[in-house]
């Protein structure tokens, strides 16, 4: 891969702080953790499908799955082995796509 490596992991207290803006959002198994729920399975889809183009510009993806109205995201960097500013830029680019459709 090369080139991204270096985006360093944060601290507990960066991530505490960073997760105010983020409201819905957890730490849970040292990932970022969020469940979407959307009024139906064409809404999830449809918020999987708008969120995959801003993913791919990022270069930085999710671990998700979707069951009917709910999409779960697990979001790591596994080059620092945890939480960096790249999860946090994709938790906050998911949220606003994630606005337009619920």
């Amino acid at each position: 891969m090369g080139g991204m490596a270096n985006v360093s992991r944060l601290s507990d207290s960066e991530i505490q702080a960073a997760l105010k803006g983020l409201p819905e959002w957890k730490v849970v198994n040292g990932k970022l953790h969020r469940e979407y729920r959307f009024p139906d399975f064409v809404h999830a889809f449809g918020f999987m499908a708008t969120a995959a183009i801003a993913i791919e510009a990022m270069g930085h993806h999710p671990e998700w799955f979707n069951v009917w109205n709910r999409v779960t995201v697990d979001l790591t960097t596994h080059d620092a082995a945890g939480i960096t500013s790249k999860d946090i830029a994709l938790a906050e680019k998911l949220e606003s796509i994630a606005e337009k459709l619920q």
